[in-house]
């Protein structure tokens, strides 16, 4: 399975991993593939910026650090984002969905909005 990160997953994986069901913590663990969207680095830094996240530094380490790879945004991605239906609002979360959808990812999220779109989604 290829998965991407929700942004909150990747706060949990790095502050609190025991937030993440264990089923789930097995499958990023044993997966081959596991991504984490630059897109999840803006997040970060932008709700930290807004005093929204504690200004954690670990939060802004290189995903390569833990042996994830990094997903940076395309054209294609930009593009994916203005076909997706409206079912949510949130620029960073439509980002994901949409590189998932493009690159045929897995995003791995406790939000339940995601079940909206075409995409498949691992519980967090």
């Amino acid at each position: 399975m290829r998965l991407l990160l929700d942004t909150h997953v990747w706060i949990w994986g790095a502050l609190s991993p025991h937030r993440i069901r264990p089923e789930t913590l097995e499958a990023m663990t044993t997966s081959a593939e596991v991504f984490v969207s630059a897109v999840v680095a803006l997040e970060v830094a932008v709700k930290q910026g807004l005093h929204k996240l504690d200004p954690n530094p670990v939060l802004l380490e290189s995903p390569s650090a833990r042996s994830l790879t990094v997903l940076g945004v395309t054209w294609a991605h930009a593009i994916e984002v203005g076909r997706l239906p409206r079912h949510h609002r949130d620029p960073f979360d439509r980002l994901l969905i949409a590189q998932a959808r493009v690159e045929g990812l897995t995003i791995v999220t406790a939000d339940r909005l995601f079940d909206s779109y075409d995409v498949p989604t691992l519980a967090a």
